[in-house]
């Protein structure tokens, strides 16, 4: 569940994340217009 606030939905989130694999966290987020350290910390929720 997103809180109204959320730049993203759940499988928006997943995505960014696997777009990661590949590419600089910093370029991904900067892409999505969210922060490194949020991309960051999604990211290690995921790992």
């Amino acid at each position: 569940m997103s809180h109204a606030n959320a730049p993203l939905t759940p499988a928006g989130t997943l995505r960014l994340v696997r777009r990661c694999e590949s590419r600089p966290i910093a370029h991904v987020a900067a892409e999505a217009g969210i922060s490194r350290q949020c991309l960051s910390k999604w990211k290690a929720r995921y790992d």
